[in-house]
Order: C-alpha cells, then sequence, then structure tokens
C-alpha cells in the first residue's frame, strides 16, 4: 500500500482540477455528487470504507481525460473500472468493489426493481443505455454472487439521490479525513 498522505495530496490535485466540472448531464458537479454520496453513507450508519466508496465511487471520471466528451459520443469510457485500477493502489475490496461495481448496480436495479427505472434522471437512463441496459438473469446471477454485491446496490442508491444542487454537507476535509484513515488501515 501506498502512502496516505499522497493518496489525500492527489485527491485533492484531482478535485480541484475537475470536481468544479457539471457531474454528466446533472444539475451538480463532480465534488457536490460525492459529497452528497458520502453523506447520504454517513448518514445511513455505513462503514468507513463504504463512506470511502461512496465519496469516491465516481473517481474514474477524474482519471479519465475525456469523460464528458465521451458522454457526448455515446462512447462507455468504463469509469468504473478506471476508478477500482485507481484505488487498488491504497485500498481493499471493501472500497474498491462497491465502486467497480456501481454501474452493474444500477443494470441490475432495472432488471430486478419494477418501479427503479421510473425513478432515475434522464442523464441516468441514457447512461444505462450505453453501459448495456438491464442485466440478464445470468447476469443477475453473476452480480449476486459477488459477496460486495449489497454494498454496491447501497452505493448506487445513495448514487441516484446524489444529485441536488441545494443539499448541505459536510466538508471535503471532513470525508478526506475518512478516507485517510481507511487508507492507514488497508
Amino acid at each position: 500500500m501506498k502512502d496516505a498522505n499522497a493518496l489525500i495530496t492527489r485527491l485533492r490535485e484531482m478535485i480541484s482540477a475537475k470536481g468544479g466540472n457539471l457531474y454528466g448531464g446533472e444539475q451538480v458537479t463532480q465534488a457536490q455528487h460525492a459529497l452528497q454520496c458520502a453523506q447520504f453513507a454517513e448518514d445511513a450508519g455505513a462503514t468507513k470504507p463504504l463512506i470511502a466508496a461512496a465519496l469516491l465511487h465516481d473517481i474514474g471520471h477524474l482519471v479519465e481525460h475525456d469523460f464528458e466528451s465521451a458522454l457526448e459520443r455515446d462512447e462507455d469510457r468504463f469509469h468504473e473500472n478506471l476508478g477500482d485500477a485507481f484505488l487498488r493502489q491504497w485500498f481493499g475490496p471493501d472500497v474498491t468493489e462497491p465502486v467497480r461495481l456501481h454501474v452493474a448496480s444500477k443494470r441490475y436495479l432495472c432488471a430486478t426493481d419494477p418501479e427503479y427505472l421510473s425513478k432515475l434522471s434522464a442523464a441516468s437512463v441514457h447512461s444505462l443505455r450505453i453501459q448495456g441496459g438491464p442485466m440478464s438473469a445470468a447476469e443477475v446471477a453473476e452480480f449476486e454472487a459477488n459477496g460486495n454485491h449489497r454494498d454496491a446496490v447501497q452505493l448506487r442508491i445513495w448514487d441516484d439521490l446524489g444529485k441536488d444542487p441545494a443539499m448541505k454537507t459536510a466538508s471535503l476535509d471532513h470525508f478526506l479525513d475518512i478516507v485517510r484513515e481507511v487508507a492507514e488501515a488497508a
């Protein structure tokens, strides 16, 4: 594992450079979305690794240099895999798996919850189409076999909620302290 301080420095640089960008057609920035997801996790009493995953679940958007224009071209850049690869340098599967599976969780919920699709924002419905649509029965079974699938589904629910431009959250520093603690324990 690498130095947790190096991670925090890198995250601050990434958020400073791209966190003010709008989040994939939503009315919130990348940073607002991340903070809101982490706030939902903390308010729900989630574990610290899951709070860290909630904050960092879309880090692949900040790693990716061409995220917004890829969406405009209907191109999936697999930000969940980029985020997973980046985060594995510092964390174990209790953080990385919910991040890696949060897109699959949307597909899973669309396949298993008849009302879920109707609750998605227009931007999320658009990205669902690009990401493969609802899962097949075989994909659902494979997804449910992953020991981290429940955390990933919970993260997905917070992801769907984290799009309120007026929501107040704890500070970035607050959540980065949790990230540091989880990284140091990994």
